[in-house]
């Protein structure tokens, strides 16, 4: 098997072995790189760690550049610094792979409120300082390097109490979460060694093929792997007792990776769900963000119900099951709500997480008057609700504020005879930055409850939005301007010109439609035969 690696990873194995210590990538990026060479389209950037005998102040001689956190023993190293000591000149053309989206198999739509191209906003929508411009930055992690550890006792279910450093590889692979991370990678350093001989020209990738590298594989990780079956490293009991963010890990692996969690490790998480008191509401955050960005979020969350994790992480969306909807729905609030994540088109976790709690609210607002089902004030109700449980799992105070605005206004409704000035009112409670994402939550909606992906009312309510950002800003972008004024009513230079002008524009802001020449006439005309509203 061909593994194409990039030109700092190959470097930080070249430096340490040139010094004559053991190093070896191991862990997520040895099964990203092996799957890569089965043809699976992975993130653009690999994350790569490596774990070595070399101890902590041993490695930070050989990296001058690096950040260290004495806890763990790990030392990080970004790609600009390594590229710095590498003396690279250029810069790399080619890439691993065609870049794609890990979070949604659809692609990058065009966003109705573009406020790139945006020319003439109307006055009563502020632009939010806190609006992202939107740009896609590389993001490229830090290399992480760790001595070899050899893990004791767990007390708390998440950190060992004591840590020593390792002997040996097999020690550290010993001490893993799942099989497809137990995974090491060791390179010839006869094949490293020209590569560095003197500075290289420009970053590159390069293929290794086997006889330049060694697979270590100590736990049947490859057979595994190929299985796309996920299993813990020894006992699964033991494995999640020591850290049982594991137990989450495990689900979103499960997500990521598209594969099966194998029975001994179903049965432990089933068995060991309790555990995950233990783990900070930041962590189990992190993880439940991660599944739900991932191809299968709604999967994720029948996972975590299966298993008995959901309880403790979403205890208000267990109560939805079994809640009876009327009208077009034709499954209950939990599948309609599960339903709804899976097809929601949108690529952040946040507006993800949204879509999932949209109806949160609704088993205690649930009212049944002769076979009619209803759910007054669930949005309301569930704006609060939704945005407890964001506060509960740390989110930011501005994702916490999102994800409200979100489910409150999710029930927007629209008809054509809507005026201009009501669709800017829902555009200014909503604010500006959030209209793609609550018009994704909507889409998720009306998928999750069997209807089509939109309506006409929907596109026309959309292209009456698209029309408030590009409507006129001064004067200067009237139909008509003083001169017409002069030549149509005989009017002479003078500040009567003016106020004219202001009066028809305020006319134009509140009615764009009148931004003609005939009808700015037409109103100038019934301005002058009462001057005093000029």
């Amino acid at each position: 098997m061909t593994l194409r690696l990039n030109l700092e990873s190959l470097y930080i194995l070249y430096t340490l072995q040139a010094h004559d210590y053991e190093v070896y990538i191991v862990g997520g990026a040895v099964r990203d790189l092996i799957r890569a060479s089965w043809g699976i389209t992975l993130p653009e950037n690999i994350d790569y760690d490596f774990t070595t005998n070399a101890l902590p102040e041993q490695i930070q001689a050989l990296f001058p550049e690096h950040f260290y956190e004495n806890t763990f023993g790990t030392v990080s190293v970004t790609p600009e610094h390594l590229q710095t000591q590498m003396g690279v000149t250029g810069t790399s053309t080619e890439t691993t792979q065609t870049p794609t989206d890990t979070t949604t198999n659809r692609s990058t739509r065009p966003r109705v409120i573009d406020l790139l191209n945006a020319t003439k906003i109307h006055s009563s929508l502020p632009v939010s300082t806190e609006v992202a411009v939107a740009t896609t930055l590389k993001n490229e992690p830090a290399y992480q390097i760790t001595t070899f550890r050899s893990d004791e006792v767990y007390a708390d279910f998440r950190r060992p109490t004591s840590m020593t450093w390792g002997t040996s590889l097999s020690e550290d692979l010993e001490r893993r979460d799942f099989t497809i991370n137990a995974l090491a990678l060791q390179v010839d350093q006869s094949f490293l060694a020209p590569l560095f001989e003197t500075p290289p020209q420009q970053l590159s990738q390069l293929e290794l093929l086997p006889p330049n590298y060694r697979l270590i594989d100590h736990h049947q990780s490859l057979a595994d792997l190929k299985a796309e079956q996920l299993r813990a490293v020894g006992n699964p009991h033991l494995r999640f007792r020591e850290d049982a963010l594991r137990m989450l890990r495990a689900i979103r692996f499960a997500v990521q990776l598209n594969v099966v969690i194998e029975p001994q490790t179903y049965q432990a998480l089933q068995d060991q769900a309790e555990l995950i008191t233990h783990i900070s509401a930041e962590r189990v955050r992190e993880e439940l963000l991660k599944m739900v960005a991932s191809n299968y979020p709604a999967e994720a969350i029948e996972l975590l119900d299966e298993v008995g994790l959901l309880p403790f992480i979403l205890p208000e969306l267990e109560l939805t099951k079994g809640v009876e909807q009327g009208g077009h729905h034709t499954t209950d609030v939990w599948t309609h709500s599960l339903d709804a994540l899976r097809t929601c088109p949108a690529r952040d976790p946040i507006v993800r997480l949204a879509t999932l709690l949209h109806d949160i609210a609704k088993p205690q607002t649930q009212q049944i008057t002769d076979r009619t089902i209803s759910f007054y004030n669930h949005e309301v109700i569930g704006a609060r609700v939704a945005k407890k449980i964001a506060e509960r799992l740390r989110l930011s105070k501005k994702d916490c504020d999102r994800i409200f605005t979100l489910v409150r206004f999710h029930m927007f409704y629209y008809q054509p005879e809507n005026t201009d000035a009501s669709i800017r009112r829902f555009m200014r409670k909503v604010g500006l930055e959030n209209i793609d994402d609550i018009l994704d939550l909507r889409e998720g909606d009306r998928l999750g409850s069997g209807a089509r992906q939109t309506s006409w009312r929907l596109e026309e309510m959309k292209q009456r939005m698209i029309e408030q950002l590009h409507q006129p800003f001064s004067t200067h972008d009237l139909a008509i301007d003083g001169h017409d004024l002069m030549t149509a009513f005989g009017l002479k230079p003078g500040p009567i010109l003016g106020q004219l002008l202001n009066q028809l524009f305020e006319k134009v802001l509140e009615n764009p439609e009148l931004n003609t020449s005939e009808q700015l006439l037409a109103e100038a005309k019934e301005l002058l035969k009462n001057t005093e509203k000029i």
